[in-house]
C-alpha cells in the first residue's frame, strides 16, 4: 500500500458543547466504531481510532469497499450495524472476536455498513490541508455512485435542519450532532470539531465501587436500576471525579460497605453463567482482557442523580454517567427503568434509503 496518507491515522476529534454552534457544517453523530478506510487498488485496510487494525473483523465491508471506493483513497467514517431500523452497538462489539469462523458467521448474520463523512486523500493527493467545505465537495463527488452498505453521511449548513436532526435521529440510535468549521483543515488527534449530545438525568442506586488504579480511592461507582421483576440490574458506572473527590467518596460510602458480597443483589457477579440472565458488574468481555473487575459491595441504600446521554438497547447507559448529586429524598426501590425517557422512534431508512 502506497498512499499520500498512510496508516496509522488518528482521526480528528470533537469537544463537547452545550448547544449547536452557528455557521458550520452539521452532521449526525454516529454510534459505531470510528474507522479510517484505506484503499490502494486491491488492498483495503480499516484502522480504528487508536490506530489498531479492524480489517479482519469486517470481511464483508472490506469487499464492499474494494468494489465501490475510488481506486486510491483514504476515508474517515464510522462502521455501524443496523437492526430493526436502528443502530445496534452491541451487535457491533460482538464482531471483535478472535475466531475467524465466528467473524464470518456474524458477517452473514449481522452485516455492517460504512458511513463516510470525510475524505483525507484521493488518487495521489493528500487533502489534510484542504478546507472542510472543499473536502466535503470532493467526498460527495468521489462517492457519488456508492450503494449500501457504503454510504455518504448526510450534511447540511442549515442550523435549523441540524436542530431537527438532533431531535429526530436519536430515535434511530444516533448520538447527537457534529459541527465542523467550514474552513477547518483535517487535524489528526485534535479536538477541532464540536459535538452536541443528548443529556438526561436518572435516579440510580449506588450499589458498589471499584478502586482507582492509583490506590484505595474510588475509581468508579457502580450504578443500578430495578427492573419490573424487582431485580437490581447493573446499568453502568460514574467515573469522572477529581482525585480529591475520589478520596472523599470512600469516606462518604464507608458506612454502606459490606464485608463481602454475600446477600448483595449482585452476589453472583463472579459466576460467568449468571451474566446470561441478569446484568451484573464484571461481565466477561473481550474489551476488559485481564483487567481486574473486582469491586467493593455497598448496601444498595444510597440514591444518586446522574446525567447520561442515552441507553443502549434500553438496558444500560451507553457511556459513563456523570454524578450530579445525592438524592436522600428518594428510596432505592423507586429507581426503576420506568423513569427513563424513551426517544421517539425514527427509521434509519429515512436517513439512508431502504437499506443500511
Amino acid at each position: 500500500m502506497d498512499l499520500p496518507v498512510m496508516p496509522p491515522v488518528k482521526p480528528m476529534l470533537a469537544k463537547s458543547v452545550a448547544t449547536i454552534p452557528p455557521g458550520m457544517q452539521y452532521e449526525a453523530k454516529w454510534d459505531g466504531f470510528r474507522a479510517i478506510a484505506f484503499r490502494d487498488g486491491a488492498e483495503v485496510e480499516l484502522g480504528s481510532r487508536t490506530g489498531k487494525p479492524l480489517t479482519r473483523y469486517f470481511p464483508e465491508l472490506v469487499e464492499a469497499l474494494k468494489e465501490q471506493l475510488p481506486q486510491r483513497c483514504v476515508l474517515d467514517g464510522e462502521i455501524v450495524i443496523a437492526r430493526d431500523d436502528r443502530l445496534d452497538f452491541d451487535a457491533l462489539t460482538e464482531r471483535i472476536h478472535p475466531a475467524a469462523s465466528r467473524v464470518r458467521t456474524l458477517a452473514e448474520r449481522t452485516p455492517s455498513s460504512f458511513v463516510a463523512f470525510d475524505l483525507l486523500a484521493l488518487a495521489d493527493e493528500s487533502l489534510l490541508d484542504v478546507p472542510q467545505t472543499d473536502r466535503r465537495a470532493l467526498l460527495v463527488m468521489a462517492l457519488s455512485g456508492v450503494t449500501a452498505p457504503v454510504h455518504v453521511a448526510p450534511a447540511t449548513t442549515d442550523i435549523e435542519v441540524a436542530r431537527r436532526w438532533f431531535e429526530q435521529y436519536e430515535g434511530a440510535g444516533l448520538d447527537g450532532v457534529i459541527a465542523k468549521p467550514l474552513t477547518l483543515r483535517y487535524l489528526q488527534d485534535e479536538r477541532a470539531m464540536f459535538k452536541v449530545k443528548h443529556e438526561r438525568t436518572a435516579d440510580v442506586v449506588v450499589a458498589g465501587y471499584r478502586f482507582h488504579k492509583s490506590g484505595p480511592i474510588v475509581g468508579s461507582l457502580l450504578l443500578g436500576l430495578y427492573d419490573d421483576r424487582g431485580a437490581l440490574q447493573h446499568v453502568g458506572v460514574s467515573a469522572a471525579f477529581p482525585m480529591k473527590r475520589r478520596a472523599e467518596l470512600v469516606e462518604e460510602l464507608e458506612s454502606l460497605r459490606m464485608e463481602d458480597v454475600t446477600g448483595h443483589p449482585w452476589a453472583a457477579w463472579a459466576d460467568e453463567a449468571a451474566h446470561e440472565t441478569a446484568r451484573l458488574p464484571g461481565a466477561p468481555s473481550r474489551w476488559s482482557g485481564k483487567k481486574d473487575l473486582s469491586w467493593v459491595p455497598l448496601r444498595p441504600e444510597r440514591v444518586a442523580e446522574v446525567a447520561y446521554d442515552h441507553m443502549e438497547n434500553g438496558v444500560r447507559f451507553r457511556h459513563t454517567a456523570r454524578l450530579r448529586r445525592w438524592r436522600p429524598d428518594r428510596t432505592p426501590e423507586s429507581c426503576t427503568y420506568a423513569q427513563l425517557e424513551e426517544p421517539v422512534g425514527y427509521n434509519l431508512a429515512e436517513i439512508f434509503g431502504p437499506r443500511v
